[in-house]
């Protein structure tokens, strides 16, 4: 849990706009049509969602896991991987923990939030369709990139 936490306190952005949105979707997308993943990904900020694709071999079921991280992302700032952590080192649900519903939030890796330095968090960064982990390492790296200074 403390390395996710880590990992998360160094994806801060300078600024995160439009653009920047569209770049990392990109970026995302492009990593899964050559690997061939069946993923979707949406990146939002301030509620309003501002990439969004769907590859061959992810389902409308990913629509709604998508939702779920999000709402999990921008409420409680932190990624959905690491509630997930924090909720199976207290041995308990997120349900039992915050009492959330398990209709609109969901503890499963994926989802990371868009923080600006000095701001905080402005948005998420949500994929879904492959194992939880793989999905919060697809947009770690994608974050990654993006703050290395978009090389190639």
């Amino acid at each position: 849990m403390d390395d996710v936490l880590r990992e998360e306190a160094e994806l801060g952005f300078a600024g995160f706009d439009a653009d920047a949105a569209w770049r990392l979707g990109v970026w995302v997308h492009d990593r899964a049509r050559r690997d061939a993943l069946p993923i979707a990904i949406e990146i939002s900020v301030a509620g309003h969602v501002k990439f969004l694709s769907a590859l061959p071999g992810s389902s409308p079921d990913n629509a709604e896991w998508m939702r779920r991280k999000r709402n999990t992302v921008t409420r409680f700032q932190k990624s959905s991987l690491a509630l997930r952590l924090i909720c199976e080192a207290k041995g308990v649900s997120l349900t039992e923990r915050y009492g959330v519903s398990v209709a609109d939030y969901v503890a499963s890796g994926g989802g990371v939030p868009i923080v600006v330095n000095g701001t905080g968090c402005v948005g998420a960064v949500v994929v879904s369709g492959l194992p939880d982990v793989e999905d919060h390492r697809l947009v770690v790296d994608a974050m990654r990139w993006m703050l290395a200074g978009e090389p190639g």
